[in-house]
């Protein structure tokens, strides 16, 4: 195979007939990709298609079953990241690798350190930070402690780390997961400075707008193969879309206007202080009805994660009141999580990882999470594993989780699938009131649209449904009214007819409704 538009040069990365296997689950069958020195490659595939594991083993963090990898057009045996830091080979991860209590300088020292102590070390990586933070925009402090840092900056951490061990090329698994649109919007302008400097970027995304408008090439995956090599330029978000998926798939939201009924969700003047003293949510009152999405639009950080968890009954409530039905509950002698989903009040987390799922139980153990007390899965003495077994199964086909093993630990899942297994639990649970962070956050196409149909359906159902998302076009989509939040202020409310991004974007900014207007 030939690098796409490389001329003579040897590709920077070629893989030839690679195979991973595991157990009887063939994760990479007979993989094989080149990708030209110097351009922006895309990777792209649903979730579970094996492009994050044939990367995996690229950086040497999962060993071949079988076949070659060339780096810079030569035979490269990795078998540990080490090799492919050796090999000119850097790697940023979906979840940052990073320990919060360090520094930014201690970081990117951190297995690098040159010698028995660490000052002289420090130094010369202070020196090399700024330079590679002044050559690549990269700037950020470097005596900063990293678990202060906003999600943006880390990730520059990441990348300074691998471009200090010297790598030539870069890969990024899911980069724009975690971050806001303008923190994406920079990042893709670090890394077209890195390709004008002649590094190579190789970028696993499932974000068709991103593969358009930041690769120069683009490899498609599905069911762990490769279905196609093509040049950007040359193909669609239509065609990307159908590779990916094996079917023609709908880029945008079918749905009817909303029909809303009673109310079902009052809120006012709620207020929520973090554990540090600091107000996120000041004074915010809004209703939700039946059978309508009310989206809340907002750059990260500005009060609307501290809200759902208020409601849904995570962060304690400082102020203000919440009426369920027209019965005040905010009031209730135990305000709880447990207490919220008697209620009928379910809730899709923004980090699934980290308050959604234990990632080491299984999946038929996460399936019944928060609602483990049900009499449906408990025996006399213990609880009732057939039943759980069982209700998982039905859920992962209904829900298309991939693989349907619902003995499988939920850390052996992609991401996408590993959100199919939240939603399906909170979903089947027929609630009044779904509370929704971020749905579709590291989510491949075909799911996205499986989730938000599921959606709609259950609004067209009659549910209220409130909705959180750092994605513009997923709050336009989906939403049939739009709050936007900013420093723990609604600013505004627009209904979804009337709502474009760049009036959004500015009350985002904190331009008044009547300005933006």
């Amino acid at each position: 195979m030939t690098a796409i538009g490389v001329g003579d040069a040897p590709p920077a990365l070629e893989l030839v007939g690679v195979n991973k296997w595991f157990g009887a689950n063939h994760a990479n069958k007979d993989v094989s990709l080149s990708v030209r020195r110097g351009g922006i490659h895309g990777v792209i595939g649903e979730n579970g298609a094996g492009k994050s594991t044939i990367m995996s083993i690229v950086y040497g963090y999962l060993l071949a079953d079988g076949g070659t990898v060339l780096v810079n057009g030569k035979p490269t045996d990795i078998r540990t990241p080490r090799d492919a830091i050796a090999a000119g080979i850097g790697m940023v991860h979906q979840h940052f690798m990073l320990v919060d209590t360090f520094t930014v300088a201690e970081n990117v020292l951190l297995g690098a350190e040159g010698g028995p102590t660490l000052a002289p070390g420090l130094a010369r990586a202070r020196e090399e930070l700024r330079r590679l933070e002044r050559e690549y925009a990269l700037e950020v402090d470097v005596d900063a402690v990293v678990g202060e840092l906003p999600v943006g900056l880390q990730q520059r951490v990441e990348i300074l780390k691998a471009l200090y061990r010297g790598a030539d090329l870069l890969i990024l698994d899911e980069p724009t997961g975690v971050l806001t649109p303008q923190e994406a919007d920079h990042l893709f302008r670090i890394l077209r400075a890195l390709r004008d400097q002649g590094k190579t970027i190789i970028i696993i995304t499932h974000k068709l707008r991103e593969i358009m408008d930041l690769t120069d090439a683009v490899t498609v995956m599905r069911r762990g193969e490769v279905v196609a090599n093509v040049r950007t330029a040359e193909t669609s978000r239509e065609q990307l879309a159908e590779l990916m998926v094996g079917r023609k798939v709908l880029l945008r939201v079918d749905k009817t206007l909303a029909e809303p009924g009673a109310v079902v969700l009052n809120v006012r003047g709620l207020r929520v202080i973090d554990r540090g003293g600091v107000a996120r949510v000041k004074e915010v009152s809004f209703n939700l009805r039946a059978g309508e999405i009310v989206g809340i639009a907002g750059v990260s950080g500005n009060g609307q994660s501290e809200l759902l968890e208020a409601l849904a009954g995570i962060q304690p409530i400082a102020g203000g009141s919440i009426r369920l039905h027209g019965e005040k509950i905010s009031d209730k002698s135990v305000f709880n999580a447990r207490m919220l989903r008697r209620l009928g009040i379910a809730h899709v987390p923004e980090d699934r990882q980290k308050v959604g799922l234990v990632t080491s139980f299984s999946a038929s153990e996460c399936a019944v999470l928060g609602y483990q007390d049900d009499p449906r899965y408990n025996g006399r003495v213990l609880m009732d594993h057939g039943a759980m077994l069982s209700r998982c199964r039905a859920q992962m086909k209904s829900y298309d989780v991939r693989p349907p093993d619902s003995s499988l630990r939920v850390s052996s899942f992609s991401g996408g699938n590993q959100q199919k297994i939240v939603l399906a639990r909170e979903i089947e649970r027929n609630p009044d009131v779904l509370l929704v962070g971020q749905p579709t956050r590291g989510v491949d196409i075909g799911a996205i649209e499986f989730i938000h149909r599921r959606l709609v359906a259950l609004r067209d159902d009659g549910k209220a449904i409130l909705l959180v998302s750092v994605e513009l076009d997923e709050i336009l989509a989906l939403s049939d009214r739009i709050l936007v939040m900013f420093d723990g202020h609604l600013v505004g409310e627009i209904p979804a007819g009337e709502a474009t991004e760049r009036r959004l974007g500015l009350m985002m900014a904190g331009i008044t409704e009547e300005a933006a207007d």
